[in-house]
């Protein structure tokens, strides 16, 4: 079987990686021939816009999947009849605009922030006003805190304006939220649900640096996958889904979600006895759903911009390496790092002396477990 993704980068490389022990084949499509997921699969170069590319990438693919979500859904509506894609092109189209995923978390009763569509003065004076202190963000293309403006007082409203404008926007409530989390699942072709551990996560400057898993009460960790369900069923949903809260009070408050494999369960190759990409392939080809219980309690560190000092890192014991083959840039995700340990406080212990090394001269922040 062979499987069509578009987009190849690092989550299509990771998919792939995590296919080929099921026997199965891989074809991507991507505006670069410089990708990590070029290193290990074919790749058709050009635009997701360019339907004769879009053709090939489907032809003889028993199913066309996604590494990134901001993928145009409407050349995708052509090939609708002609090849499977998932997920579904509707919940694709729900993730790119914000205003209609806020949306949907207040119709299937996912507690989110409070919310405003803006498109002048007027409508962030009027957000303002109702809501107070928030985040004015574009509606599409926002990740790694690009495309949004802090508003603190009615003194910002101008050059929040001044910075996003021209575009359709969107202003969010602001949340002072205790940590953030998120929660990955999937569901497969017939109808199996498989979640995995909550995950607890650290940005900073709006990139994750470190996530922790199995993180959080159970009460928190059922809360979230049963909000995860309801978007999946919503859906009719094929494939990994993520959905990103804050916690505030021990209460969940949904930030946004991504219908595609998840940078916060990278972790999981190492950590879970499947992981999220080999169950994201089940999921869309039909076969039973891998377990995921964690083999024990993981740490992620993502490394950004240049990688360390490889030497240091692959001499400390238990700690798997991940290259992207990826060349060096500020803010750029170049690579990551995962270590399991037996329990959460000697994870903590050794994560806390290696973050130093794996992400020189960045205070990363380390929120409790609990």
């Amino acid at each position: 079987m062979t499987v069509g993704i578009i987009g190849a980068g690092q989550l299509g490389r990771m998919m792939a990686l995590a296919g080929y022990p099921l026997g199965l084949d891989f074809r991507f499509l991507d505006r670069s021939t410089d990708t990590p997921g070029g290193q290990v699969a074919p790749l058709l170069a050009g635009d997701f816009t360019d339907r004769r590319l879009l053709r090939r990438l489907a032809r003889g693919a028993s199913v066309v999947t996604f590494d990134w979500e901001n993928v145009p859904v409407e050349p995708l509506r052509a090939l609708a009849d002609k090849v499977e894609f998932a997920p579904p092109l509707a919940a694709l189209a729900a993730a790119q605009d914000r205003l209609s995923e806020k949306r949907l978390f207040e119709r299937l009763g996912v507690p989110t922030n409070r919310f405003a569509p803006v498109e002048g003065e007027r409508d962030l004076a009027g957000a303002f006003a109702r809501i107070g202190p928030g985040v004015l963000k574009t509606r599409r293309l926002g990740y790694d805190g690009k495309g949004q403006f802090r508003v603190r007082s009615r003194a910002d409203l101008a050059p929040a304006l001044a910075a996003l404008g021209g575009a359709p926007l969107l202003y969010e409530e602001f949340v002072p939220f205790d940590c953030e989390v998120s929660v990955i699942g999937a569901r497969s072709t017939r109808g199996e649900i498989a979640v995995y551990p909550l995950n607890g996560n650290v940005h900073v400057d709006g990139i994750l640096r470190l996530t922790r898993a199995p993180w959080g009460t159970p009460a928190l960790a059922r809360a979230a996958a049963r909000h995860l369900a309801r978007v999946l069923e919503h859906f009719r949903y094929t494939g990994v889904l993520t959905i990103e809260f804050f916690v505030r009070g021990g209460r969940l408050i949904a930030n946004e979600m991504a219908p595609r494999v998840h940078n916060s369960g990278h972790w999981t190759i190492e950590g879970a006895e499947t992981s999220q990409f080999e169950n994201h392939l089940r999921a869309i080809l039909g076969m039973p759903l891998g377990s995921t219980r964690p083999r024990g309690h993981a740490a992620m560190v993502n490394l950004i911009g240049e990688l360390p000092a490889r030497a240091a890192a692959l001499g400390e014991p238990g700690l798997h390496w991940h290259d992207y083959g990826k060349s060096p840039r500020p803010g750029r995700k170049i690579g990551h790092c995962t270590l399991v340990e037996a329990t959460a406080a000697r994870r903590d212990r050794r994560v806390r002396a290696l973050l130093p090394r794996l992400a020189p001269g960045v205070r990363v922040p380390f929120p409790r477990t609990g």
